[in-house]
């Protein structure tokens, strides 16, 4: 009986550690978030003037409408390149992960593992080291300063292709493609029709991680671009920010563009978090 009240006591004492030490995270991880909100709220002059944390004359819509009408809408361009970066280098490369992912899965040849663990050592280098010699190698072709060069470096994903391979092997039978194969089908075919269906929810994390990973990109663009028109938004509210000291009024601009632009990755997080639960769950079962 005291074992059990000792279990309970100890188990009670874990629980409640456990909930204030996540209490404690989320209010670490929110608070700039909620900063964001209040300061994109604020007239220019209640920036310095007032507390931080604090509300004060509510503002946004006149912000807004200064953010997106400053420079001729360059804002709204800045936008639309991050989405045509994100959406759409998140899709290919996700289609590109998947297909090497099954086939480093499904079909067996010599050098398959060396290959995998070539794409591993990917993993490991960061992307700032490879920003130097993509741009040597982008200058030469005559691509620098064009939406290629942020574009192909970003369908490129050896997490990807890792995640993929391990959710092929995990959710994608033998017997459904040996079956497949039986009735006339190719490989192309076999995977389109069978495969990726199978891996649907899965790559919903691959595509995540990617569009969160080319949204947030800052470095590349900056090593790789030199005209405004072709900047995303981490770019361009840099290149505002570093302005601010001869024009103080980009300041806000700068916050109010910074609340914008984690507005999609929120959407997009709350639409596809279903299928990511369920992605995640399947790689850490295998």
């Amino acid at each position: 009986m005291v074992s059990n009240r000792s279990t309970t006591r100890e188990s009670r004492v874990s629980r409640t550690a456990a909930m204030a030490l996540m209490f404690l995270l989320a209010i670490y991880f929110l608070l700039p978030i909620y900063f964001l909100i209040v300061a994109a709220t604020k007239p220019q002059g209640d920036l310095a003037s007032t507390n931080g944390l604090a509300f004060s004359d509510f503002n946004l819509f006149s912000n807004l409408d200064t953010l997106f009408s400053r420079s001729d809408g360059i804002f709204g361009r800045w936008a639309l390149n991050s989405v045509i970066y994100a959406v759409l280098g998140a899709a290919v490369g996700t289609l590109i992960s998947a297909l090497c992912g099954y086939a480093l899965a499904k079909f067996t040849f010599r050098g398959r593992e060396f290959l995998f663990s070539v794409v591993l050592g990917g993993v490991l280098v960061p992307t700032t080291a490879l920003a130097l010699p993509l741009f040597l190698l982008f200058s030469a072709t005559g691509i620098v300063n064009t939406y290629l060069a942020v574009f192909l470096p970003s369908i490129v994903s050896p997490f990807g292709v890792y995640l993929a391979r391990i959710f092929a092997a995990a959710a994608v039978p033998e017997e459904i493609l040996e079956s497949a194969r039986l009735d006339g089908a190719g490989e192309f075919r076999t995977f389109f029709s069978v495969a990726f269906r199978l891996m649907a929810p899965s790559l919903v994390t691959i595509f995540l991680f990617q569009f969160v990973a080319i949204w947030n990109n800052f470095f590349l663009p900056m090593v790789m671009l030199q005209k405004e028109s072709l900047f995303p938004i981490t770019l361009g509210l840099y290149e505002w920010n570093g302005q601010t000291a001869r024009a103080p009024l980009l300041q806000e601009s700068v916050i109010t563009g910074s609340l914008v632009s984690i507005v999609p990755v929120i959407v997009v997080f709350i639409l596809l978090q279903r299928f990511w639960r369920t992605g995640l769950a399947a790689g850490s079962v295998k």
